[in-house]
């Protein structure tokens, strides 16, 4: 750009000598830089005299340069764009003749904020200082926790679930308020329950189940709208035999939720026919069904759970209660190569149906 100034401001000169008593004219080069500190590449930059209202436009290069050739001085309102938003407006701002103008939008834009403090009481001062502090902590805060629950998360992957809520718990020390780490305190009880129960560990794993209840119950407390809590509470509450509690929490979850409806009476119907509530579990998997008519598991529980109830005639032949033959074919015809296809097809065979070779490929197995 100083070839080009150079070259410019010899023109100038030329015509300031060929035209005597003119305006005075001169190039005006510009630099702009942006709030992240690099240069504003691609931006527009506006100039209109508040005089005249004669208008002068560039572009930035690369390097957030531009120059205006035969560029008056006199009182402007300046305002660069990029992209199509405006990113500095100033309403009045005097430019000379062949001045080398430069703009940080960092710093203008500091400056305007102190220019704003000036104006007000030291009462408002205080609050915008208390406001800025408050925020940098919030800040600091959100980093650490962050840190602790990628700890938890590299220890829950490990399977050391000790750890995982050790480092959560720390999390909540920092800010108790944040409904995403009980939901996550919950959920590694969850994990630790499990772990606990196949390794034949009951009492460990109900203590687990217990400690992730209360910590999905503090989760809702602060966000009651979301569905996921109620759902994985109910979970929870079915593992420690609590169904009427558990049923309560799913059907929540279902109406804060309906578009996830299914999987949650699903899982209701799960925990009920896992406690040996026959006819409930299969009216909450007649909701699965409702809400998602997919669901191929759904039909396949309530088949297995209808197949409890059959009876045996005077020849020792197997009779199924209605519904049971069509819940597994139904199965079958979701989910023909499903994980309880085998079984559905010896189920049928057991009752003296026909098993048929070959079923409609579902969209769910």
């Amino acid at each position: 750009m100083r070839t080009v100034r150079c070259v410019l401001l010899l023109i100038l000169l030329v015509t300031a000598l060929v035209l005597p008593g003119s305006a005075q004219l001169a190039p005006l080069f510009g630099r702009i830089t942006g709030e992240d500190g690099k240069p504003l590449a691609d931006a527009i930059v506006t100039l209109v005299n508040k005089d005249t209202g004669r208008q002068f436009s560039a572009k930035t290069d690369k390097k957030g340069e531009f120059v205006l050739v035969d560029f008056p001085g006199g009182m402007y309102h300046l305002t660069i764009s990029q992209g199509g938003k405006v990113v500095y407006d100033s309403l009045g701002r005097s430019l000379k003749a062949a001045e080398d103008l430069r703009i940080d939008l960092a710093k203008e834009r500091a400056a305007a904020k102190e220019r704003e403090v000036q104006g007000l009481t030291p009462e408002q001062r205080k609050r915008i200082a208390e406001e800025k502090q408050a925020a940098e902590k919030e800040r600091a805060n959100i980093s650490s926790m962050n840190e602790l629950l990628a700890q938890a998360k590299a220890a829950s992957d490990a399977g050391d679930f000790t750890s995982a809520v050790s480092s959560i718990k720390q999390a909540i020390q920092i800010d108790a308020s944040k409904d995403l780490l009980w939901s996550r305190l919950g959920e590694t009880y969850l994990s630790a329950a499990g772990k606990a129960s196949a390794g034949g560990n009951r009492e460990a794993a109900s203590e687990d189940y217990n400690q992730a209840a209360e910590a999905y119950r503090k989760a809702i407390s602060i966000k009651p709208s979301e569905a996921g809590y109620h759902n994985n509470l109910g979970q929870a509450l079915g593992k420690l035999g609590a169904a009427d509690e558990a049923a309560t929490e799913y059907n929540t979850a279902a109406q804060l939720d309906p578009t996830n409806a299914g999987t949650y009476y699903f899982n209701l119907g799960a925990i009920l026919t896992n406690i040996g509530k026959l006819d409930e579990a299969n009216a909450a998997f007649d909701r699965a069904i409702a809400a998602d008519p997919a669901r191929s598991e759904a039909y396949y529980w309530k088949g297995v759970n209808l197949l409890g109830k059959a009876s045996l005639d005077k020849s020792g032949k197997m009779v199924a209660v209605p519904g049971t033959v069509e819940a597994f074919k139904k199965y079958l015809e979701l989910a023909p190569d499903g994980r309880y296809a085998a079984n559905a097809k010896e189920m049928l065979a057991m009752v003296g149906e026909k098993v048929e070779t070959t079923f409609t490929r579902g969209k769910r197995k």
